[in-house]
């Protein structure tokens, strides 16, 4: 393996303004790169460098520009470009804070072979020329680019000696090379160069133009600064979109007929929707706000009655009693509220492949006109999230349904493990069979694992027949690819310890040459992680040591498939294949792992950190206009999810959506449901409403974003859609307000909306970084993810066809300055964090990530597919399950206490809207009085007092009311959610489980976080399965201690011992009070029912709870009973024991 250096310095990556310059914070210690030329050769030209050398410290970048002559004989610029991204792919990029940036040349990534010619460390011939070990070029589909009849394997740079110095003589049959050019020998996809730009353009247009070549290298001189001498001479040739229409004078689609510049087949055209609103039947909707209406009436009326009546008797009991109804009073309306504006959503993607990948005047050739989509996957401990699970969620990815040219594949892993990364290469390398099958046979799901355990009949609907033999010859590949992830890390440790004994053996046979005489020490060497290929891993060792260790290691970027190519490369009759692949397309969309440096003394901010390095890493690399964010056990379950969510994305208003969340379900949960794992009453009733506000909260997965929403930018027209703090979800009023008067906590970036309106160039430096390469891909951004301007309704539009340009091809430059973007210092005084990308300062990043989305004015929208998009995984465990509400409860409280307070929300949150997010910070404090009121029925029954003096007629009416109004609510939300009843019911069983254990103890270590300033640590969810192989649900029955069970299971004892002593004192009081005992039992019984689920799983598995442990606990609860009545006698009795008498 060969390692290359990078040098320039970081000045190249800043403008070249010196007012911008004297303004910004001090750099770190620089880090260099430099870029490779066409001969394959790197150089380092920055300007600190040039100074030194010319000794002025006057610079201007010049372009000198040679015409071919017979000894001036360059390879085409876009078969150059593609030798060096073939490069790009077979090379590991490291480097970080004050070090060197390498790309190390691998030769293979994994063990086994790597056949697809995407894929990094694919096998190619070796340069027939002595001494020369360099790759012979190839195309798309892997096979030999030669030069010459004779078929002599000859590298690129050879092949250029031969024709510069060799007089063009082939080496191998010493005949003259009859052609020179390798642009007619490759397979070159490349695009015809578009007309010259007509005059007068306006400076959008000319803005527009340019930003397709941010990052090409004919726009940058070798020091990576803006060469504006050679844009001058390139771009007459290239200026323009080519086939996009132009509206007149810049402006498109803004709904003026006379600057409208759409063709006349345009204009006639009827103009179809991709989406609709489902508006819930008013027979249900109506009964159901009347409902709410009446209950919060009753309930007012009920509070006054029970203040108004205190019980004498007992006066704490009643104190306590409606402190407690007070807030749960104010619980409900903050839950119920947000209720009133329910809806259901559908899309309709033939409309979306009719706008976007149909041939149409403004696109020949029927290309699709979809805008870049990167999925985001993230992973941290391979011991937690096996690569398995990983592996099979990167291939449900890999084989979308989605132009395969449009999007791409980064997977975070924050743990640098190389389990991780030796498993997403062999996934890389098994996609090239899985792929192209579901495509062929439009297999749904598309993750192998849930494909091969399906429970209905494969077979069914499919028509073509080698499907059976597809199907048994790719399921056999399958188990091998699981038994190599499996066996995985045995491999690697034992290719470890075979590298390290070989490197001690030499250390001591060198020790013993230097030695000569003198008695020979043992050796002592660090014992490290070795790749496949001989070399060691950059990141996190088996062994840790330093600069090798979780917290402590390289940046890590390795594309471990190369983009695919522009055009679709169909598969080929070929006997050496598995299946036959005829006219199905074999290309992958681009694959890249990413490792961000981590080094002590920073704080990386977990997921949010991760999150935000991906995001910059693919700016520069891909720069999809919108985001898919996943968990690495949350695989695409539907292949056209993407799809419906860009059906919103692309619709009229939807430049105005920053995300479109998705439900998310659960695979792998037990029948019953035992602990509300499914969550379908949040998901399924509550972001349903919040669809009828501004959006559905962010729940941190499954979520598609636009990425200038994730920069911290204002919705387009931010000025026109005001709406005041009291608008609710019955509309809006606009109002025009200036951005100056907007309080700078509250003013995020603006996209001009008009030619006239520009961003501060001078300001994206201090709030995203010193990369050059970044700030450049944002309005390109911005730009490609704006609706289609087919409508002159459509504002904030592009033109059709504006997306049908070949992508820029992956040179080593941009991955150097990815890998600079991911490095621990990046982010040293800037506002990544604080408001761009996700948000740190809380462990539930996601909700205020999205609220300070909704915040700025953005809207969100539930996508509810009839397949569904996503599925995962959930902790079916009873302390897993409790750790997981904890961590939820405890982001909740920080929430509350910080400025992400809905309290403190702008003017531009409908008001609704701030109710739920104030829900969301203060649903956890009502686990205090939950408990309190958990208990008041025992003390009742203690006591032998109520709430209230007497059971009368008032008391029971109000609550038979209030009972009733909630079941009918209840009923009503079924029907309009489409959830089930067992369902309502298991939820409202773990709202007091949660309530009673994990609220309680995220409110208790809120607040010592806020007092004491004591941070909060939290483990991953376990997303393996149990140990148990015959049965799939062995986890539920798994009981594991954690102190969170103690407030249950104290209530559960505390309520039976107080139901004995309840019925006790009365059949042995010589008046019975059966009004008190009747209410404080029912209460108890009330309690304890929801308290089931939890009893039933400290029993454990069914069957293995011996008989015993009933038969003492039943003893127990009898010898405290009479204990208490013998102890506490009932009033009106002088002897021990009241009336009852041992025989």
């Amino acid at each position: 393996m060969a390692s290359r250096s990078f040098k320039a310095s970081r000045s190249n990556l800043s403008t070249s303004s010196d007012a911008q310059d004297s303004q910004r914070p001090p750099l770190p210690p620089t880090v260099t790169f430099g870029r490779r030329t066409s001969s394959g050769r790197y150089i380092s030209y920055s300007r600190d460098d040039l100074d030194s050398e010319l000794g002025s410290s006057d610079f201007m970048n010049y372009t000198v520009h040679i015409p071919p002559t017979p000894d001036n004989q360059p390879m085409d610029p876009s078969i150059s470009q593609k030798v060096e991204e073939q490069y790009v792919s077979n090379s590991l990029f490291t480097g970080g804070f004050n070090s060197v940036t390498r790309a190390h040349l691998m030769d293979k990534v994994i063990e086994s072979e790597a056949n697809h010619p995407q894929m990094a460390g694919a096998k190619g011939s070796s340069c027939a020329i002595p001494g020369c070990d360099a790759k012979v070029m190839s195309d798309e589909r892997g096979q030999d680019i030669l030069p010459c009849e004779c078929d002599f394997k000859i590298c690129r740079d050879c092949y250029i000696d031969a024709v510069k110095t060799g007089g063009g003589i082939c080496p191998g049959c010493k005949e003259l090379y009859k052609n020179t050019d390798l642009d007619e020998l490759a397979v070159d996809n490349g695009r015809p160069l578009p007309l010259p730009p007509p005059a007068g353009m306006s400076k959008m247009e000319r803005r527009l133009s340019l930003m397709k070549s941010t990052k090409s290298v004919l726009m940058r001189s070798q020091t990576g600064d803006f060469d504006h001498n050679r844009w001058l001479f390139e771009t007459r040739g290239t200026y323009g979109y080519g086939n996009a229409i132009w509206p007149k004078d810049g402006n498109f689609g803004n709904g003026k007929d006379d600057e409208a510049g759409e063709p006349q087949e345009l204009m006639n055209k009827p103009w179809r929707p991709l989406t609709r609103k489902l508006k819930i039947p008013a027979a249900v909707l109506s009964p159901y706000r009347l409902l709410i209406v009446i209950r919060m009436i009753v309930l007012a009326l009920f509070l006054a009655w029970r203040i108004k009546h205190p019980n004498n008797d007992a006066i704490w009991l009643w104190g306590m009693s409606v402190v407690c109804e007070l807030w749960f009073a104010l619980s409900w309306l903050l839950d119920q509220l947000p209720k009133l504006c329910p809806i259901n959503r559908s899309t309709d993607l033939n409309v979306l492949k009719e706008k976007f990948e149909i041939p149409t005047p403004n696109n020949p050739t029927g290309k699709s006109d979809l805008p870049g989509v990167d999925v985001f996957v993230s992973t941290a401990d391979p011991e937690k999230e096996p690569p398995l699970v990983t592996s099979n969620t990167i291939l449900s990815i890999l084989a979308a349904d989605y132009p395969v040219e449009k999007f791409a594949c980064y997977v975070s892993d924050d743990g640098g493990a190389l389990l991780t990364f030796e498993a997403m290469a062999e996934a890389a390398s098994f996609a090239n069979i899985w792929v192209p099958f579901c495509r062929k046979h439009d297999i749904e799901p598309r993750n192998p694992e849930s494909y091969f355990n399906l429970k209905r009949d494969p077979y069914k609907n499919k028509v073509k027949p080698d499907f059976v033999k597809d199907r048994r010859r790719v399921k056999r590949e399958y188990d091998e690819f699981k038994v190599r992830i499996n066996g995985s890390p045995d491999s690697i440790r034992r290719r470890s310890d075979a590298y390290h004994a070989r490197e001690e053996i030499k250390a001591m046979k060198l020790q013993r040459q230097n030695a000569h005489d003198e008695p020979v020490e043992s050796v002592k060497i660090p014992k490290a992680t070795w790749m496949a290929d001989g070399t060691h891993w950059p990141g996190t060792w088996l062994n840790s040591s330093p600069e090798h260790s979780k917290g402590d290691h390289a940046g890590i970027i390795q594309v471990m498939l190369k983009p695919p190519s522009d055009e679709p490369l169909l598969g080929t009759a070929d006997d050496t294949k598995l299946i036959d692949l005829t006219d199905v397309d074999i290309r992958l969309p681009l694959l890249v792992y990413v490792s961000r440096e981590k080094r002590p003394g920073y704080d990386h901010n977990k997921k949010a950190g991760a999150m935000n390095a991906l995001v910059r890493a693919s700016a520069i690399m891909s720069n999809g206009p919108f985001i898919l964010n996943l968990d690495c056990d949350h695989y695409i379950y539907n292949s056209q999810a993407m799809r419906e969510g860009m059906c919103f994305m692309m619709d009229r208003g939807g430049d105005r959506l920053c995300y479109v969340q998705f439900p998310q379900r659960f695979e792998g949960i037990d029948p019953s449901d035992r602990y509300a794992n499914h969550n379908t009453v949040f998901f399924d009733v509550n972001m349903r409403a919040l669809d009828g506000l501004m959006g559905p909260f962010y729940v941190g997965t499954g979520c598609l974003f636009r990425r200038i929403a994730l920069y911290g930018f204002d919705p387009p027209r931010a000025k026109e859609h005001h709406p005041g703090c009291c608008s609710c979800c019955f509309g809006s009023r606009k109002k025009h307000v200036s951005v100056a008067n907007t309080p700078e906590e509250n003013r995020a970036l603006r996209m001009g909306d008009s030619d006239d309106e520009e961003m501060n160039l001078s300001l994206l430096p201090k709030r995203f970084g010193n990369s050059t390469f970044l700030i450049d891909s944002i309005p390109v951004a911005e730009f490609q993810g704006r609706p289609l301007a087919d409508h002159p309704a459509i504002k904030h539009g592009r033109p059709p066809g504006a997306l049908t340009i070949p992508r820029e091809l992956l040179d080593a430059s941009t991955v150097a300055e990815a890998i600079s973007v991911i490095s621990c210092w990046y982010e040293d005084k800037t506002e990544w964090g604080s408001r761009v990308g996700w948000i740190y300062g809380s462990v539930t990043e996601d909700v205020v990530t999205g609220y300070r989305m909704h915040n700025r004015g953005w809207k969100s929208v539930y996508c509810v597919t009839k397949r569904d998009a996503f599925r995962g995984t959930a902790p079916i465990n009873l302390t897993d399950r409790l750790h997981q509400v904890l961590r939820w409860a405890t982001g909740s409280v920080e929430i509350f206490f910080s400025r992400n307070n809905a309290l403190l929300a702008s003017s531009r949150m409908k008001l609704l809207q701030r109710v739920a997010y104030l829900n969301v910070g203060i649903y956890p404090f009502t686990s205090i009085f939950l408990i309190v009121y958990c208990f008041l029925p025992a003390l009742s029954l203690f006591s032998g007092q109520f709430i209230v003096q007497t059971l009368n007629v008032t008391f029971l009416t109000y609550l038979l009311v209030i009972t009733v109004t909630l079941c009918l609510l209840a009923i009503l939300e079924i029907k309009w959610s489409g959830i089930e009843l067992e369902e309502w019911w298991r939820n409202e069983q773990f709202w007091l489980i949660g309530g009673t254990s994990a609220h309680l103890a995220a409110v208790l270590q809120g607040l010592l976080k806020v007092v004491a300033g004591i941070e909060i640590s939290f483990t991953l969810t376990s997303k393996s399965a149990g140990d148990d192989l015959d049965d799939e649900f062995a986890d539920l029955y798994i009981v594991k201690w954690t102190s969170l069970m103690i407030p249950p299971i104290t209530i559960m004892m505390v309520n039976l011992i107080a139901i004995a002593v309840g019925f006790s004192r009365t059949i042995y009081s010589v008046i019975p009070q059966w009004s008190r005992l009747i209410g404080g039992v029912f209460f108890s019984f009330w309690v304890l029912a929801h308290l089931y689920p939890f009893a039933k799983g400290l029993m454990g598995r069914r069957g293995r709870t011996p008989t015993i442990v009933f038969v003492w606990s039943g003893l127990i609860a009898i010898t405290i009973s009479l204990l208490w009545v013998a102890i506490n006698p009932p009033s009106g009795t002088s002897q021990i024991g009241g009336s009852f008498q041992f025989p």
